[in-house]
This record gives C-alpha cells, sequence and structure tokens, in this order.
C-alpha cells in the first residue's frame, strides 16, 4: 500500500512539476517577445535619431555660416563708421579754419585801394602828401594780395569739406547697408538657433526615451532568465523523478527478469528429475542397478 501511495505522490509531483514548466516556458516566451516589441522600439528610436542627428549637424552648419556672414559684414560696417567718422573729425578741423566774413574782407579790400587810386588821380595833393597815400594803396593792395590768397585756400578747404561732406555721407549710406544685411543675417541666425535648441531638445527626450527602453528590455531579458531558469529547475526535478521513476522500473524488470530465469532452472530441474525418475524405472524394471 505504502509503494502505490509513494507512486501515487510522484504521479502528482510529476502533473505539478509539468504544469508549473509549461507555465514558466508561456512567460518567458511571453516575456522574451515583450522584450522584443520594446527592442524594436528602442531601435526605431535609435534609428529616428540619426536622422535627428544628421538634422541638427545641418541646422548648425547653416546657423555658423549665417553667424560668419553676419561678422563680416559687421566688420565691414564698422569699418565704414570708423572712416567716417575719421572724416568728420578732419572736417570739424579743417571748419575752423574757413571765415564766413572773408569773402567780404576781400571784397572791402579791394574797394580801399581802389578808392584811394581813384582818389590819387583825381585829386590834387603834395608830394608828400601823394607818397603818404602811394604808401596806403601799396599796403592796401598788399593786404588784399594776402586775403585773396587766403580766401583761394579756404575756398580749397570749402571743396574739401564739401567732398568730405559726400564721402561721409556715402560711407554711413554704405555702413547701413551692412547693417540692414547684418540685421538680416541675425533674425535668420536668431530662427536657425530656435530650430537647432528644438532639435536638441528632441534629441534629449530621444535619448532618455531610448535609455527608458533599453532600462525596460533589460529588466525584461533578466526576468525572463529567471523565468527560464525556473523552468530549467521544473525540467530538472520532471527529469529526476522520471528518473528515479525508470531506475525503479528497471529496477522492478530485473527482479522480474530474474525471477523468470529462477523459475526457468527451477522448472528445468524438474523435468531433468522427473527423466531421471523415468530412467531409473526403467533401469529398474530391467534389473539394472540405480547411479544418483
Amino acid at each position: 500500500m505504502k509503494e502505490k501511495s509513494d507512486k501515487q505522490e510522484e504521479i502528482e509531483q510529476l502533473k505539478d512539476a509539468e504544469k508549473k514548466y509549461q507555465s514558466y516556458i508561456q512567460k518567458r516566451n511571453e516575456l522574451n517577445d515583450m522584450a522584443k516589441v520594446v527592442r524594436e522600439e528602442r531601435d526605431m528610436i535609435h534609428a529616428s535619431r540619426k536622422g535627428l542627428k544628421t538634422e541638427i549637424e545641418k541646422v548648425k552648419k547653416e546657423r555658423d555660416e549665417l553667424v560668419e556672414k553676419m561678422r563680416q559684414h559687421k566688420k565691414i560696417r564698422n569699418k565704414y563708421q570708423e572712416e567716417a567718422k575719421k572724416l568728420i573729425e578732419a572736417k570739424r578741423k579743417k571748419k575752423g579754419a574757413v571765415f564766413k566774413n572773408l569773402p567780404i574782407r576781400v571784397e572791402e579790400l579791394k574797394a580801399d585801394f581802389q578808392m584811394l587810386e581813384y582818389r590819387q588821380e583825381t585829386e590834387p595833393m603834395s608830394p608828400q602828401e601823394e607818397n603818404e597815400l602811394i604808401e596806403k594803396i601799396r599796403s592796401k593792395r598788399e593786404e588784399y594780395e594776402r586775403t585773396k590768397i587766403h580766401l583761394e585756400k579756404q575756398k580749397e578747404v570749402e571743396i574739401d569739406i564739401s567732398d568730405k561732406d559726400k564721402a561721409i555721407d556715402e560711407l554711413f549710406k554704405k555702413a547701413d547697408e551692412e547693417h540692414k544685411l547684418v540685421q538680416k543675417y541675425y533674425d535668420e541666425n536668431q530662427k536657425k538657433h530656435e530650430r537647432y535648441i528644438k532639435l536638441v531638445n528632441e534629441m534629449s527626450v530621444s535619448i532618455a526615451e531610448a535609455n527608458k527602453k533599453h532600462d525596460q528590455y533589460l529588466e525584461l531579458r533578466q526576468e525572463a532568465q529567471k523565468t527560464h531558469d525556473k523552468a530549467f529547475e521544473m525540467k530538472s526535478k520532471m527529469i529526476g523523478i522520471k528518473d528515479k521513476r525508470r531506475k525503479r522500473f528497471q529496477e522492478a524488470k530485473q527482479a522480474i527478469k530474474e525471477q523468470n530465469i529462477m523459475a526457468r532452472k527451477a522448472t528445468m530441474d524438474v523435468k531433468k528429475l522427473d527423466e531421471i525418475a523415468e530412467e531409473s524405472v526403467d533401469l529398474l524394471k530391467k534389473g539394472k542397478k540405480i547411479t544418483l
């Protein structure tokens, strides 16, 4: 009865182990499938990030090119402005040498020595008075000539100042044009920079999401491995029970075999005894001696 009870218990253990084994296998496969899906999602994120990285590099290059263009035009603008400032300073110094009443003074001096000449020509006077008048005429004429020369130089200064005014206006005009380009490239650069920052943020989110997926993948793989190990333990237990039953079966089979051999031997011995007995009977009937 005890042997029958042990066999029944082994059968129940085997059924329970088989049930748990199949459950672990199913759970392991489900976890592996889930891990595969998460891995594919992670790989998709990595793949999309490659495109994102290419876009970031492209936008960064375009942004840097715009910055370089802006820097070049800013440099040219500043150069024009500096040249204009130098001309303004030169104009200021030149303008200090200009006298607004100088042309009138030249006309006055001319009128003075002409009036003196008319007086010399028309008024009677003594030699001394004439000499004094001649000296005044000479002095006025010399002053006139000096002032006239100064006036000519001043006209040149005025022309130079006028040219400087034109040059200053032209320089500021060019500086304004360069400034417009600076502003244009600055605005374009800002848009590219905003796009760049947005892409970088997307990259950061993508990396975080990929890392999250990778961690999730590793967790599922670890859980699947643990479940696989449990399934392996159940299988080992099943093999152990089966080996134990197989061994007992083989032992029982061997015992039966031995019993059969012994039985056959015993049967053969009985037959041999019967044959001897018959032979002995025959010998007795014939009156011969029996040898055992």
